[in-house]
């Protein structure tokens, strides 16, 4: 999985969006800010389209209206807007038609200035973009490949919002778990990973383990042109590899992992040969 799956592209030219503070919007009037926002709001080079390609298969997003805005568009936000929704949406599911046996996690965990006017054009816009490859909720262990593929689903949706009750391809926000460590401080992210792997449900939910360091506001007034890539994951990437190396899939172990620029270490690939671990066990088991 990647983290703010959508931020390879933000627009410094918008104005600020409403998951920021009221004094951080104010200072955004000047360009110079808007540009240090973009490299602290930026947490992948990869397009979607890329991160598919690369073995990405679970997207963390955000959303939001742009207040002010006629009509209910809705765009990716991360301090600063993003792409619309809709051509992120475009962008998967042309993936999905050249590789039907492909199934995808769209994690939706963050709405801003939205109502339910907003939810409801959204969710149709999922609709519209995924139709019959959209997977119902379902009992979690039953959700297998086989099962997929058998009824063509590729792609599973999870709703941070009430509004899920009313369609049954909405999966709920509490089926996918994704403890945050909020340090930048990476023996404490793995600490907190281990800790948060050891309470992971035993059944009936997915867990995602976010392998991330969140910048404070001195982490960003130290480091300010450097930025989020240069000042915490280049340095702290191949710790947090050799954690995900070490670990094991399957019940009480990794689930999904997400990381900040997929592309700066193997990471995809260092996730998914994890699960030739399981192989291992069915052979030993046979």
């Amino acid at each position: 999985g990647s983290h703010d799956s959508f931020s390879y592209w933000v627009d410094e030219k918008s104005p600020v969006g409403p998951d920021q503070a009221t004094a951080i919007k104010r200072l955004a009037r000047i360009s110079l800010v808007r540009k240090i926002m973009k490299k602290w709001s930026v947490t992948q080079n990869l397009t979607f389209k890329e991160q598919l390609e690369g073995g990405i298969r679970y997207f963390d997003l955000r959303v939001s209206s742009k207040p002010g805005e006629i009509g209910q568009e809705i765009y990716f936000i991360h301090g600063l807007f993003g792409i619309k929704v809709w051509d992120g949406l475009k962008e998967m599911n042309s993936f999905l038609e050249q590789h039907p046996k492909e199934v995808i996690f769209l994690d939706f965990n963050h709405f801003y200035a939205m109502d339910d006017s907003h939810h409801h054009f959204l969710i149709n816009r999922i609709l519209s973009a995924f139709e019959s490859k959209l997977c119902c909720v379902e009992c979690v262990e039953y959700v297998t490949l086989l099962y997929m593929w058998e009824k063509k689903h590729q792609v599973l949706i999870f709703y941070h919002h009430p509004l899920y009750q009313e369609y049954p391809f909405l999966w709920p926000g509490n089926k996918m778990p994704a403890p945050w460590a909020n340090t930048t401080n990476v023996h404490k992210l793995l600490q907190f990973l281990e800790t948060t792997l050891g309470e992971r449900s035993r059944y009936g939910t997915f867990h995602v383990s976010q392998a991330i360091l969140t910048p404070r506001v001195k982490t960003i007034a130290r480091h300010l042109i450097r930025g989020l890539k240069n000042t915490l994951v280049h340095r702290n990437l191949p710790m947090i590899l050799n954690w995900v190396k070490a670990q094991k899939p399957g019940v009480m172990g990794v689930n999904i992992i997400t990381s900040d620029f997929v592309e700066l270490v193997d990471f995809a690939a260092t996730v998914i040969a994890l699960n030739d671990l399981l192989l291992e066990e069915d052979k030993s088991a046979t």
